[in-house]
């Protein structure tokens, strides 16, 4: 946020700068003259570099670095920019203000600035994006918020040009008008600061009035929620809501259950016409430009109504939970066409987004450059076509139907919608997508529908290897706890429902027909990555990220929960007691650091950071769901897992917990789909054990626990145990000997289906 030269501190996500002039060298003083006085302190005049990032690290001494800062400064304001570094604006606001000569002089001379990593730090961008978010109508990034020297929020905003222009003040222009308003309000400013930050504390911190959830909340929750997303349904173009169309999975999820309760009451034609909401929805996404048709995996959103013009980055976290998504539509429908999204989605990641320890990497940028050797990197630069790239590469007779199926034009195609190409910046330029049927292309071309299929395979080879020649799209090898959560999910699962796919079924580039058990295995590596490189076996603590080493951020109540579920997944297909083992110690840990014991629910955050204002309870369930919602599903699967008063503990602790939000599921379910699913689990009287027993490698064996996972059943719970096996029978014995019981008195190669009786109020 400063010119070249400028001295950058940088730790734990967050980047202080100071230009090195005037009042800004006493602020680096600040931090170097505080290294002594902290226990076990050293002087950094005679330490290296090396040693002085160490001993930060250590003592966590980078939010004291604020604190003292902040009271040296006290004549001055904070600016804190929060950064998504794969989104387009953040780019052109970094180069266009951050890296401007004029703006870094007011910066430099008037304020204290402060940049974040949203990814490594969403707890300081929750805090400050629900102050914008109530004070602005809206948020995004890239977030500025200007804070008192007590970090209390003035003023903020998103996207700021660095000069006025369209009638808005410029970055400049604010800069002055903030210096202007402290320099004469300050109390008055520090007076609103506080209320509202008060104000926002009570509105995101509910507690339950009772530790009960009625009845009614549960069994209607799931119905209420589709109710409201069905008024909102494009029944032509599929999703929920008009342009920019953001792929919503846990939308798809509560629908998915919807239909199954429809269809277990015998409402087939209300069930069918509830699932067709998801089933369409799924297929405009795989058909548009939103869906990486040559790579594999799917872009962020679509800005028009098509699902075809996307905002290119491709993040992680919305690859898990889309192919679970897809996985329930297979499960219900047995259709391949969801199972070869599904393998799309995952042999990417499998190719291009695994850390060779095996870490899944969190993101792919949507710039790049058109080529080598130029300056300026462009919006989805990597991923779009002219025709006659097309032509050159593939051949005029390969290209003549490729181009059809794929509606690619020679003056560029991305005219489907007023907001597909508002600025211009795609003409002449291809978005693939289909416009038009297997079946219509065999028609028109005379040529027999799998010969189609394998001639359009064949060309996306063509062109991968071509663009894989072109400068790529920054790579975020981070690799985040939570999101890897949500792939380790996936690619279980994965692992063990599609083996509900046909026989005889063709693969067709990008997907390459990846074997079954590679799946399970990119999981399990995932799996110990995070539990060698981010797991304090010690303290029983997470670290947030890990690149080129773990990041000073603790873990988060999403990385514990998101984690637990996708070890939950894990064990339930590969029956590895391991993973169950240390399930349960993180659900232990992040009840200890992040349950409200006496209001019910969790914080995102855990106690004891000065340098958050306020510990939120998130409840929404959005591009990424809230931790909340996916523990109340943990808690349940748990206690169904467990037994006795464990069992009473996990299902007590998920009531109390969907009691805090007993009135948003009644009253916007909408807002918290997730949840609603949790609500819905929790009341359903019918949830199933199915306790599978025998040698787990034994053809036997698995042929029964893929039978079982291939069922559509939200409410069911696999356990996979070999009675004859000494690990097991441990585990079994001390965590739930009933199960253990089930197991050995189940003939081997067989299930045993059991219905937990409803548990008493403790």
């Amino acid at each position: 946020m400063a010119t070249k030269g400028d001295l950058r501190l940088s730790y734990g996500g967050y980047g202080i700068y100071g230009g090195i002039n005037g009042m800004q060298y006493n602020l680096a003083g600040a931090f170097f003259g505080a290294m002594p006085r902290i226990p076990g302190g050293l002087s950094p005049t005679f330490a290296s570099a090396f040693e002085v990032k160490s001993f930060c690290q250590t003592k966590q001494i980078q939010m004291m670095f604020i604190y003292y800062v902040a009271t040296l400064a006290s004549c001055q304001v904070h600016l804190q920019s929060v950064m998504r570094y794969k989104l387009n604006r953040c780019h052109v606001m970094e180069v266009e203000s951050f890296e401007n000569e004029d703006v870094a002089r007011l910066l430099n001379d008037w304020f204290v600035s402060i940049k974040v990593d949203r990814e490594e730090r969403p707890d300081v961008d929750k805090v400050y994006m629900t102050y914008v978010q109530a004070t602005q109508g809206g948020g995004g990034w890239p977030m500025s918020v200007f804070l008192t020297p007590e970090l209390m929020p003035m003023v903020g905003g998103t996207y700021f040009p660095a000069d006025d222009k369209y009638g808005r003040p410029g970055f400049k222009s604010i800069l002055r008008r903030v210096k202007e308003v402290w320099d004469t309000k300050k109390d008055a400013i520090r007076h609103n600061g506080e209320l509202i930050v008060q104000q926002l504390a009570e509105a995101t911190t509910s507690s339950a009035s009772s530790a009960e959830l009625a009845l009614d909340s549960s069994q209607e929750a799931v119905e209420l929620c589709a109710k409201q997303l069905a008024k909102g349904y494009d029944a032509k173009l599929g999703g929920f809501g008009g342009p920019p169309k953001f792929p919503r999975p846990v939308e798809l999820y509560v629908i998915m259950r919807q239909y199954r309760r429809l269809h277990q009451a015998g409402k087939t034609a209300a069930a069918s016409k509830v699932l067709e909401m998801a089933l369409h929805t799924l297929r405009c996404m795989a058909k548009g430009g939103i869906h990486d048709h040559v790579g594999g995996g799917f872009h962020r959103y679509s800005v028009d109504e098509y699902w075809h013009v996307p905002h290119f980055e491709k993040m992680l976290y919305d690859q898990g939970q889309l192919v679970n998504a897809y996985l329930d539509a297979l499960c219900i429908t047995k259709t391949p066409v969801y199972a070869n999204v599904a393998r799309d989605v995952l042999d990417y990641l499998k190719r291009d987004m695994l850390d060779p320890e095996g870490g899944i990497y969190s993101a792919e940028d949507a710039d790049s450059l058109e080529r080598e050797g130029l300056a300026r990197k462009k919006e989805g630069a990597f991923y779009v076509w002219t025709s006659q790239e097309i032509e050159d590469i593939l051949g005029k007779e390969n290209a003549e139907p490729f181009m059809k199926f794929y509606y690619v034009k020679h003056n560029g195609n991305c005219d489907l919608a007023r907001l597909s190409d508002p600025h211009g910046e795609f003409v002449g330029k291809n978005v693939l997508i289909e416009r038009m049927e297997l079946e219509e292309l065999s028609a028109a071309f005379k040529r027999p529908v799998e010969d189609c299929a394998a001639l359009l395979g064949s060309c996306r080879t063509d062109l991968f290897d071509y663009r894989s020649k072109r400068p790529r799209p920054h790579l975020d090898d981070k690799v985040i706890v939570a999101w890897n959560g949500l792939a380790i999910s996936a690619f279980a699962r994965a692992s063990k429902l599609l083996t509900v796919e046909p026989k005889g079924i063709s693969h067709h580039f990008p997907v390459v027909g990846t074997n079954l058990t590679e799946y399970l295995h990119i999981a399990e590596r995932a799996s110990s990555f995070i539990k060698g490189k981010l797991y304090d076996d010690a303290t029983k603590r997470l670290r947030r990220s890990f690149r080129k080493g773990p990041s000073m951020a603790p873990g988060f109540a999403d990385d514990y929960a998101f984690l637990i579920a996708g070890l939950l997944d894990l064990f339930e297909a590969g029956g590895q007691t391991k993973w169950l083992a240390w399930a349960l110690e993180l659900q232990e840990t992040q009840d200890a650091l992040f349950l409200d014991k006496t209001g019910g629910g969790y914080y995102s955050t855990p106690e004891g950071d000065s340098s958050i204002l306020f510990r939120m309870k998130e409840d929404y369930d959005g591009a990424e769901p809230s931790p909340n919602s996916v523990s109340a599903i943990n808690l349940v699967r748990l206690s169904l897992l467990a037994h006795g008063d464990q069992s009473k503990y996990f299902h007590n602790t998920a009531e109390h917990l969907l009691a805090v939000f007993e009135s948003r599921i009644k009253e916007l379910p909408v807002a918290v789909p997730l949840m609603c699913c949790a609500a819905d689990l929790l009341g359903v009287p019918s949830k199933r054990q199915i306790v599978i027993a025998g040698q787990k490698q034994s053809p036997e064996f698995q042929e029964l626990l893929n039978a079982s996972h291939g069922l559509y059943d939200p409410y069911k719970i696999v356990i996979p145990i070999d009675p004859s096996d000494t690990e097991d029978q441990e585990f079994w014995h001390k965590f739930n000997p009933a199960v253990l019981a089930m197991a050995q008195n189940t003939p081997t190669g067989k299930a045993t289906v059991s219905h937990p009786m409803p548990l008493c109020k403790a």
